[in-house]
């Protein structure tokens, strides 16, 4: 069973950032490396060939979170020295999907790239309780970097988060109970701004589910993503370009999302069709969530299932698709609880966190 490791970290935003990065000073460095690897080769696909442009990019985004959140450019500045890397090298890195749609974007194809999300409200879930889950699906070369942050701050709440080494906050809960969460989706408009990492970190932070939506509806979004927010009320889904937001959420029935806009203007600016895999996964989480009494046993053999082979939303390496499942998270924000597991959910030990 694929284990997931923890760290934890305490005190100011610089004190948890430098702890971070000394605790994984190895694998951050291995980290960025094996993602500029990977980016080499995306760009050269493209016709890119100077993929020192794409760290630029990276740092004008990396310059635009000093002013736009500086204790969480302080706590990633204080990581990436920690760790012995340059800070726009480990921000353009850990931001790869959004840093490289500015720069590649207008000659992109469609990728088999991306996760699943599945959230219900009270009515449909076995317990009355409200979950909110994911699958975290990218590069199988980032299975090796995937961990448990524990943060506990001086200033703001605690939590808990999935990401990879020396990264910000992906998937994840505070102990107000409000969780957060994202998938990947591409349209055209990108431009220097906050990317989804940053975003993702700040809103763990917020108090109250409303707060949390407000960082992703109002901040300075670089590139197009889903994120959701879920308390012990219910889930929002937001489906965000650059420079549009569409709000959905469980009060008319459950969540679920894949790769592909679901929103019309929004899949009008998406410049290619869906991938099979985008299509058969949403349609596979649609048809289990509605049938309702929805558990955490049955979000976990949702994530687990390989009905559709390739197209399933548990991914393999081995489908040789150039994406695996690298995490899946279930949370019940009435309890302050989550579970997660580092793999896909039939190969990874699910670890139990709580506030």
């Amino acid at each position: 069973m694929l284990e997931l490791p923890i760290i934890t970290v305490s005190g100011s935003p610089v004190e948890m950032g430098r702890a971070y990065g000394q605790a994984l000073r190895g694998p951050i460095r291995d980290f960025v490396a094996q993602r500029q690897r990977a980016a080499k080769v995306y760009l050269y696909e493209r016709g890119i060939r100077d993929q020192a442009a794409l760290e630029n990019l990276g740092a004008q985004c990396l310059a635009k979170l000093a002013g736009w959140n500086r204790d969480d450019w302080m706590e990633f500045m204080a990581t990436a020295e920690a760790a012995g890397v340059t800070a726009p090298a480990l921000y353009t890195a850990g931001n790869m999907t959004d840093v490289r749609d500015i720069l590649v974007l207008g000659s992109m194809r469609a990728e088999a790239e991306g996760c699943t999300t599945a959230h219900v409200g009270t009515a449909l879930s076995a317990t009355g309780e409200v979950l909110a889950s994911q699958t975290w699906d990218l590069n199988p070369t980032d299975l090796d970097y995937v961990v448990a942050v524990h943060r506990q701050p001086t200033k703001g709440p605690a939590t808990w988060s999935i990401t990879c080494a020396g990264c910000p906050s992906l998937v994840g809960m505070n102990e107000y109970g409000v969780a957060v969460g994202t998938t990947n989706i591409k349209t055209r408009g990108s431009r220097v701004g906050i990317p989804y990492l940053s975003l993702l970190h700040r809103a763990l932070q917020a108090p109250t589910r409303a707060a949390a939506e407000a960082v992703f509806t109002n901040g300075p979004r670089a590139a197009a993503h889903t994120s959701w927010v879920a308390d012990a009320q219910g889930v929002t889904d937001l489906e965000c370009t650059a420079d549009h937001v569409v709000r959905r959420d469980t009060v008319s029935g459950p969540l679920y999302r894949t790769n592909h806009c679901l929103d019309a203007g929004h899949s009008a600016l998406e410049g290619e069709a869906a991938t099979a895999s985008s299509k058969a996964r949403l349609a596979k989480a649609g048809t289990t969530l509605k049938a309702g009494q929805i558990s955490v046993e049955g979000l976990r053999a949702l994530f687990a299932d390989r009905s559709a082979g390739v197209d399933s939303i548990n991914r393999y390496e081995e489908d040789a698709q150039g994406t695996t499942t690298n995490a899946c998270f279930i949370g019940i924000p009435a309890q302050r609880r989550l579970h997660a597991c580092r793999g896909p959910a039939d190969r990874g030990r699910w670890l139990t966190f709580a506030f």
